[in-house]
């Protein structure tokens, strides 16, 4: 089982680099929204992989950052501010995607 859960961290891992990526790519086009888009993608592919260590997952990506920042970043295993990257971040893909 163990190795399956690294598996799928490494995968999930390997496309948040991707997605990085990618946001570098739609930055240097001029692409702002889809940019910040990929970035968010980016954190959140991220954080999927550290929680799949704890054999955790959610459909909803507000449980997903909320046991980030209740396992890792309250603990101290990533820094304070790495919470407020992420809800700045999950804030302005949300008004890049539906905002006029």
């Amino acid at each position: 089982m163990a190795g399956s859960i690294k598996d799928l961290s490494k995968y999930r891992y390997e496309r948040s680099s991707e997605e990085l990526e990618n946001a570098k790519t739609m930055l240097e086009s001029g692409k702002f929204k889809l940019a910040l888009n990929r970035s968010y993608y980016s954190i959140f592919h991220g954080i999927r992989a550290v929680n799949v260590l704890d054999e955790f997952d959610s459909s909803k990506h507000s449980g997903v950052i909320a046991h980030f920042n209740q396992y890792h970043v309250k603990t101290g295993d990533f820094p304070k501010e790495a919470s407020r990257i992420i809800r700045t971040s999950s804030e302005m893909r949300e008004h890049a995607d539906y905002d006029h």
